[in-house]
């Protein structure tokens, strides 16, 4: 299977399908590179060459204890675009994966990137400080993290229905939230707490106000753990140039696969904005 070598030597899964201009998809946490198969699959058998990889300490990747900084995530996304030497690339980022992104561009610059997706991104920034008031109490977050620590597969099995929106008439089978739920608990504890905690306390206001690719922003108003008034539209308002497109009833995970109770169009958009 292939592999590269990440920013400190951790040993980091990848899967390269297809021919064609790059897209480099990277998820969220706790997820891995076989979240983006419904998107792999139809755009590398459109003249796409699509790419994905397991973030340290998820999936098949290195299970390392250390490195769960935006930092070392940004680099071990560049290690990946060095080893297969990848360039005009579009790179298409979910939840916390955006900050990596981010963090990408801002510390590596874009060279070898032509133009980015952020779809229910934590950024720019999730936890209340003084000037983020509207913020979510840090002690909060810790709370929901001991929850979770305690009994994964229990809280998971819990919550699967507010992450997919189902409750709002989203069509997804229960087979599909069963599946991606197995994939969110293939990743370490250790990693299963640390990139929670990245994804909402790290500012990457100034970062995104200092993007300078042509960005498109995604996200559903019904988001569980990437609040709409948060993030998508905070984002919309700081990221030069951007076009942002809001969707109800979109949850967590719906939005990037494929089945919904009305695909949405023109009509359905709730918030569709370029500046």
């Amino acid at each position: 299977m292939p592999y590269f070598e990440g920013a400190d030597g951790a040993s980091l899964f990848y899967t390269d399908w297809g021919q064609g201009k790059p897209v480099v998809f990277v998820t969220g946490a706790w997820l891995s590179s076989s979240a983006w198969e419904f998107q792999m699959l139809p755009l590398s058998e459109k003249g796409l060459r699509c790419v994905a990889y397991d973030k340290r300490g998820h999936g098949r990747s290195d299970w390392v204890g250390h490195g769960y900084d935006y930092d070392t995530l940004a680099d071990d996304l560049a290690a990946l675009l060095d080893h297969l030497d990848l360039r005009d690339v579009t790179l298409v980022a979910h939840s916390m994966g955006g900050g990596e992104a981010i963090r990408y561009l801002t510390r590596h610059g874009n060279d070898r990137v032509s133009r980015i997706v952020l779809i229910a991104v934590t950024a720019p920034l999730a936890i209340r400080t003084p000037d983020n008031p509207e913020g979510i109490e840090q002690s909060s977050l810790e709370a929901g993290l001991a929850i979770r620590t305690s009994d994964r597969p229990r809280w998971m099995a819990q919550n699967t229905q507010a992450f997919f929106a189902t409750h709002l008439g989203n069509e997804v089978s229960s087979e599909l939230m069963e599946w991606t739920v197995q994939r969110c608990l293939d990743c370490s504890a250790k990693a299963a707490v640390e990139v929670v905690r990245i994804g909402a306390c790290t500012d990457l206001r100034g970062e995104s106000a200092a993007l300078r690719v042509p960005t498109l922003i995604i996200h559903g108003d019904a988001d569980a753990s990437a609040p709409v008034h948060l993030c998508g539209r905070r984002m919309a308002e700081l990221v030069p140039g951007n076009v942002y497109k809001e969707y109800p009833p979109g949850g967590t995970r719906h939005l990037y696969h494929p089945r919904r109770a009305t695909q949405p169009g023109p009509d359905r958009l709730h918030r569709d904005t370029s500046s």
